[in-house]
This record gives C-alpha cells, sequence and structure tokens, in this order.
C-alpha cells in the first residue's frame, strides 16, 4: 500500500514559526525600556504571540541591531 492509498499526505510539514528571542531572563531595564536577556521592548514581548513570522523576524533584526550597538558602547567604554 502507498502513502497516498493510505491517506497521507503529499505536502510537506508547514515550516516551523520563527524561534522566541527569549532565555529565561526576564527583567526590564528601566534605562533602556529592554529586557536584559531577549532585548525586546514590553510591546514587542507583549505582541509576540500574536505576530506573524515576518513581523517576528522584524524582531530579530532590531534586536540584532541593539546587541551590535550595546557592543559598541561597552567597547567604547573599555579604557584598554
Amino acid at each position: 500500500m502507498t502513502n497516498a492509498s493510505r491517506g497521507a499526505s503529499s505536502k510537506s510539514p508547514p515550516p516551523a514559526r520563527v524561534a522566541s528571542p527569549c532565555i529565561s531572563v526576564c527583567r526590564i531595564d528601566e534605562a533602556t525600556g529592554l529586557c536584559v536577556g531577549c532585548q525586546r521592548t514590553l510591546d514587542e514581548i507583549a505582541a509576540w504571540a500574536a505576530l506573524d513570522d515576518d513581523a517576528r523576524r522584524e524582531v530579530w533584526v532590531a534586536i540584532t541591531r541593539r546587541r551590535a550597538e550595546r557592543a559598541d558602547r561597552a567597547d567604547a567604554d573599555d579604557p584598554r
């Protein structure tokens, strides 16, 4: 018996959703308004479950930019 005759779908499974950046270190830095764990804003955290994958990718782009900016500031503050 073939997969088709057993009712198995020939379609591929849907791709996985964009993963959450949450690392379970949930604390908002009052100075930046960002979570110290994932670098998201409260609005981004609250909206995450309702966002489509394109919007989730946009949040990841913002997180990457924020992390780079934070690293640049740290390098500028390093007296070495």
